[in-house]
């Protein structure tokens, strides 16, 4: 399962903290400094590095007694308020406050930490290598810091045995993806859309409550009985919020309407495989979901039931059959990367909870890497309930196009 993030490698989120009352950062960053060590103790292959073994095509995570994890400390004169509140992000000061790690050849640092001072503020920055740790896997690893960071003990024990996952063709078929998808390794190549395109990305972030969340799957519901066409079971939060994002991805684009429309996103399988895998598990552990609409559905009265229950049978498909890795969609992907939507992120990640270090919980936490024109990034609410929903267009009036579909149909359930 990490096979294909050797090719797209970089993991960045970045958490926010302001207000009157923070430590003094040299206390702060004594504290991080401390409790990273502490929590390195369980996370040891994280302060190692990914290496290619030539004699095999494998590659592999080295760890050895001198191994460490990079810490920078860095100074903004950028008012944090403003980053910590602004729906549009300041995506070159916001790539600032993350550690930068060239991750293009082998061997390569798996992680790497930053803490940033503010005029009343700090920002922690993560850097992690994909292929070494998934979305749940990093929070894994931020709770358990900011746990040791409060003098606590973390609740839980991680685990970093890859023979936990067992897939269909194992070590040979990751052996096929990197001669595939990374030929000349240890050398690693990114797609070169991912380099060229993403500095000029808009960026938003939406926040959704949970009345908000109650109400348009109430709508869905509706939907669904009013046209006779009722859903098999009432629509999670993911369904509702992602059917919602690709409604408004595929009006603020000028797609031809017999365009089929493609939806990607990843599913976390640990409790899904058999046997489940320990929920401790650090590591990938995602399969791949795709989803394909006609742009006029994704356009009509009921585009958000239709998006909904085309979400919800591939769910259902990938449940029965979690450890396919899918991994012949690739070409289907590349043909219609204009045409594609992915979801990456959980609104099940509650990043804003397990994340206070001891100064109370972010003020704001962003995805810093978001590599695709239609990316929508999804984490819990800072509220505890609700969902926070980022968004990567190339083009600011299709962003403006897609703010507005999206208040709009949240206003009007």
């Amino acid at each position: 399962m990490e096979a294909i993030w050797v090719t797209i490698p970089v993991l960045q989120h970045v958490l926010l903290y302001e207000g009157a009352d923070m430590p003094p950062f040299e206390d702060i960053l004594q504290a991080l400094r401390f409790s990273l060590a502490v929590t390195l103790g369980s996370f040891a292959p994280l302060a190692g590095k990914l290496v290619h073994l030539k004699d095999t095509w494998d590659v592999a995570i080295s760890c050895s007694a001198a191994d460490s994890v990079k810490f920078v400390v860095a100074e903004s004169d950028t008012d944090v308020r403003r980053l910590a509140r602004d729906e549009e992000h300041d995506l070159p000061v916001l790539e600032q406050l993350v550690p930068d790690v060239d991750m293009s050849e082998l061997p390569t640092a798996v992680l790497a930490v930053q803490a940033t001072r503010f005029n009343g503020g700090v920002a922690v920055g993560v850097t992690v290598h994909h292929a070494v740790a998934d979305g749940r896997s990093l929070w894994t690893f931020v709770q358990a810091w900011a746990t040791a960071c409060r003098g606590e003990t973390p609740a839980l024990t991680p685990s970093f045995d890859r023979s936990l996952v067992k897939l269909p063709g194992g070590q040979e078929e990751a052996r096929r993806i990197f001669q595939q998808w990374a030929p000349n390794l240890p050398l690693v190549a990114p797609p070169p859309s991912f380099l060229e395109d993403r500095p000029r990305f808009t960026r938003r972030t939406f926040a959704l409550d949970m009345p908000h969340i109650q109400r348009l799957k109430q709508h869905i519901v509706r939907l669904g009985e009013a046209h006779d066409a009722p859903l098999t079971h009432p629509p999670s939060t993911f369904v509702t919020v992602t059917a919602l994002a690709w409604t408004c991805f595929a009006r603020c684009k000028p797609f031809p309407l017999d365009d089929d429309l493609l939806l990607f996103f990843l599913a976390d399988v640990r409790g899904r495989l058999d046997p489940p895998v320990d929920r401790g598990y650090v590591g990938v552990c995602l399969t791949w979901c795709l989803v394909m609409l006609p742009a006029r559905e994704l356009r009509g009265p009921r585009a958000l039931l239709t998006a909904a229950a085309a979400v919800q049978d591939e769910i259902r498909r990938m449940n029965r059959d979690p450890a396919n890795q899918q991994s012949h969609l690739t070409p289907i992907m590349l043909a219609s990367w204009d045409r594609l939507m992915s979801v990456s992120g959980s609104s099940a990640f509650a990043a804003y909870d397990i994340a206070d270090f001891g100064w109370g919980k972010p003020r704001r936490t962003e995805p810093i890497r978001m590599n695709h024109d239609g990316q929508v990034a999804l984490m819990r609410g800072r509220d505890g309930l609700g969902v926070q929903v980022s968004v990567s267009l190339l083009q600011q009036a299709q962003m403006d196009d897609f703010r507005s579909l999206f208040l709009e149909l949240l206003q009007s359930n």
